[in-house]
């Protein structure tokens, strides 16, 4: 996947990700959405095949970048818990 950082400051993040859809982009709003200090997480798509911009502001408390990777880590930890209880 190839980021591009448009806007990073210690409560704020803009993030494009290049070929991205919304499927991606909506479990990861979801996930971010999970951590307290996160304030906003959205993103926006202008055209169907454009690349989305994530939008993520904290408290303050923690980065963008770190609640970002804290929240690609759960998702990644979900995807493995489903892979082993579908081994039979």
């Amino acid at each position: 996947m190839e980021i591009k950082i448009l806007e990073l400051r210690a409560d704020r993040a803009r993030i494009v990700l290049k070929g991205e859809g919304h499927t991606f982009l909506n479990l990861l709003t979801d996930e971010l959405l999970n951590d307290p200090s996160v304030d906003v997480a959205r993103y926006l798509m202008e055209f169907q095949f454009s690349d989305p911009e994530l939008l993520i502001t904290t408290d303050g408390k923690k980065s963008p970048i770190d609640v970002l990777r804290e929240a690609c880590g759960r998702i990644s930890g979900h995807c493995d818990e489903l892979l082993k209880d579908l081994k039979v």
